[in-house]
């Protein structure tokens, strides 16, 4: 599934450096190949925006070769933003109401760092409502990540997310619970993901609004949950998405908070995320005293066992497969003909 560079995006650039393929415009247009639109839904901070534009085309890109990927990214009012962020964004990034009359088959949302403990005070709240009822009613699936999915599930069914006692940071082990979902086909039955909350939504929270669990783990609880139709709203409480380095910058950006009196206490080290000599080095480092400047980054990062990443590419080359199957070839029509909105796997399993 190549990427189609349909907009100038530094983003792009980054990836075909790395080799990934993207497709020229005119190359595109010149191909017979059935194309998909995918909108991504960027409210990361300012710090996380680009990386995270990165790791969603990705996985996009990384996916099986049906289809031509034109991933139309956009955002809303409400988070706040830099000078020079939101001219970038001006400059590159895609307007909703475009998006909206134009259609799209499918919507990545990615989450941000909440400033009220009840999402429906954070500003942003009335623009994401209005974004995910449009969805509902037009695209075939949204894949809300992390924050999004909070933000989903209060919106659509009323559950409010509970705050921990401590901050869940780290890679974990997940099973597999529902075997038979499509989304979860040919995808080992045990499986790592990053994840980095301090709230969260339980199973049980889930399941009495009738919302099946699909993955979850012994440490970390729900990673992956659906609507009640399995497929039209899929939630994942963790960040399959997420590069190698993610939580080590995430680590490093809390440390130096708290070296500068911002935060009452150091961070705790990522659990599961280091290997025995990473764990020492940051040991040593934190015990030396030693300022944020001498952050020993590079190092650290060379001792990060990725277990993550071919789960994440499979869990999201089975959900576009998915979408191609399912949405219709007119971009503004949601389901291709004979699929029933509230059961859209429905066929798919009878078949």
């Amino acid at each position: 599934m190549p990427l189609v560079a349909h907009r100038e995006l530094e983003s792009l650039d980054r990836l075909r450096a790395e080799g990934q393929e993207i497709l020229d415009i005119r190359r595109a247009s010149q191909q017979d190949i059935r194309e998909l639109h995918i909108g991504l839904l960027n409210l990361m901070p300012d710090g996380a925006l680009k990386a995270t534009e990165r790791q969603f085309l990705r996985l996009i890109g990384n996916s099986n070769r049906i289809a031509q990927f034109y991933v139309h990214i956009f955002t809303v009012p409400g988070v706040p933003r830099s000078a020079d962020m939101q001219a970038y964004i001006d400059a590159h990034y895609e307007n909703f109401d475009d998006l909206a009359r134009d259609g799209l088959d499918a919507i990545i949302f990615t989450g941000t760092n909440p400033l009220h403990a009840d999402l429906a005070q954070e500003a942003y709240w009335p623009h994401v409502q209005r974004v995910f009822d449009w969805a509902d009613k037009n695209v075939t699936s949204v894949l809300c990540s992390c924050l999004a999915s909070h933000l989903a599930l209060q919106h659509f069914h009323g559950i409010a997310r509970k705050r921990r006692d401590e901050k869940l940071f780290g890679v974990f082990s997940h099973r597999v619970l529902d075997r038979s979902h499509p989304m979860l086909a040919n995808i080992n039955t045990r499986f790592d993901m990053p994840h980095s909350r301090w709230n969260g939504i339980s199973a049980a929270q889930l399941e009495a609004r009738g919302l099946p669990v699909l993955v979850a783990g012994e440490e970390s609880g729900v990673a992956m949950a659906s609507s009640p139709d399995g497929f039209r709203q899929i939630y994942f409480q963790g960040h399959p998405e997420y590069d190698r380095s993610s939580l080590l910058k995430e680590f490093r950006r809390d440390l130096a908070l708290y070296q500068d009196g911002k935060l009452p206490q150091p961070p705790k080290l990522p659990t599961h995320y280091f290997t025995p000599a990473g764990q020492r080095l940051i040991r040593d480092y934190i015990e030396s005293g030693r300022p944020i400047s001498d952050f020993p980054e590079a190092q650290l990062a060379d001792e990060v066992d990725v277990t993550w990443r071919d789960t994440a590419k499979a869990l999201f080359a089975n959900w576009l497969g998915l979408v191609y199957q399912l949405t219709h070839k007119e971009r503004r029509l949601q389901y291709m003909d004979g699929i029933d909105p509230a059961d859209p796997l429905g066929r798919l399993k009878r078949g």
